[in-house]
């Protein structure tokens, strides 16, 4: 087994734990009376990463890994792992809205919105650059902007109609 491989090995864990985890928090939150915005887009950003993920498999599992590249792509998940400890248990892949719940501001959302959309953004670069794929990194880089356009967007809407402020969290 390559290196780039247990790299995808990896990363493909990491998502699929961290789809587990979307959903308790999903259901846990509904249960509390919370509602979700924009599940319109949500296949989007499915499809999105799903082919980023598979495009990297068919194409990267048996490149060279950039070290350099990995590497940042590494402090992106100490970032990553920050997000979810400051959302805890409102960490989830959809707009959940929780009425009368304030917006989280400790941890990176103390320092700038949407770090969560930030860290996938270098994500989504930074993995197939670290396999050599540019164009991969491109493609997707391009489509994952997309997309969080139209979510950020929607979840700004469903956080004004809430009544709190800019929003800060995903």
């Amino acid at each position: 087994m390559s290196f780039a491989s247990i790299i995808l090995a990896l990363v493909t864990l990491q998502r699929l734990g961290e789809l587990v985890l979307a959903h308790r928090n999903t259901a846990r939150l509904l249960a509390r009376g919370a509602i979700e915005v924009g599940a319109n887009h949500y296949p989007l950003i499915v499809l999105v990463h799903a082919g980023w993920l598979i495009a990297l498999w068919i194409w990267g599992r048996d490149q060279d890994v950039n070290l350099a590249a990995l590497a940042a792509f590494l402090l992106l998940q100490g970032l990553r792992l920050w997000v979810l400890a400051a959302l805890g248990p409102r960490w989830t892949t959809r707009i959940i809205v929780l009425p009368g719940a304030p917006l989280v501001a400790s941890g990176p959302y103390r320092l700038f919105p949407h770090p969560n959309y930030a860290v996938v953004v270098g994500e989504i670069a930074l993995l197939p650059f670290a396999l050599h794929l540019p164009v991969l990194a491109l493609i997707f880089t391009v489509l994952n902007l997309a997309v969080l356009a139209i979510r950020i967007r929607a979840e700004s809407r469903a956080l004004s109609v809430s009544g709190w402020p800019r929003p800060r969290s995903p």
